[in-house]
């Protein structure tokens, strides 16, 4: 059995359902079964090498600080703990592989084709990725559900004033006794000149000379 579970093929294999088992848990809110198969393939990794001589301790204490941290992950905001689980995880692969070469062959095999189910569960299946949702923000302030950066000043759409100061093309106007901080449509207006507003853009206002 020892002879078995230390082939590299074997080894292929076990790193690929522990691979593919941790991208399947990406996508559950709960640790569940893939994340368990996952776990279970590491263990019998390396209860393979460690029976054979080939892990020693300090692999095994990595390996289960690794496990810990990601099982951690899911009851704490942020990636901070899963990446550090999986970087021990695989630190403690490679020290537990008689051969790095070989350990190194197996264990890109496993992360290419978790890749490729990672890309395929969002791409083929919809599947939202619920673990690193805990770390982004997707409620928005939209205009609509009543946020707004600043007053919308669209009551002055239209209204005429007299130009406090040069445009050039900002300056400061006079609207029914009010000083407000407009630009103009593009050219220069002097200072004492008759304005329109014609655009209101949030706190952008825009007026043109009346002649």
């Amino acid at each position: 059995m020892i002879e078995f579970l230390t082939d590299p093929i074997v080894v292929t294999v076990l790193l690929t359902i522990a691979g593919v088992g941790i991208v399947m848990e990406l996508f559950s809110s709960k640790f569940g079964i893939a994340g368990f198969i996952g776990i279970f393939a590491l263990i019998l990794f390396f209860y393979g090498h460690f029976q054979a001589g080939l892990a020693g301790w300090g692999a095994l204490v990595l390996f289960v600080a690794g496990i810990l941290l990601i099982f951690i992950e899911f009851f704490l905001p942020g990636a901070i703990a899963g990446t550090l689980g999986v970087a021990a995880l695989i630190l403690s692969l490679f020290l537990s592989g008689e051969d790095a070469m070989q350990m190194g062959v197996s264990i890109l095999i496993a992360i290419i084709i978790s890749i490729v189910v990672f890309f395929s569960m969002i791409k083929v299946f919809d599947k939202k990725l619920v673990l690193f949702s805990k770390m982004v923000l997707f409620d928005s302030t939209k205009n609509e559900d009543g946020y707004v950066s600043n007053i919308n000043r669209t009551d002055l759409l239209g209204k005429t004033g007299t130009a406090l100061t040069v445009l050039r093309p900002a300056g400061t106007v006079i609207i029914n006794h009010e000083r407000i901080d407009v630009v103009s449509e593009g050219g220069f207006i002097e200072q004492d000149a008759r304005v329109k507003v014609i655009k209101v853009e949030g706190a952008r206002i825009v007026v043109r000379e009346v002649k």
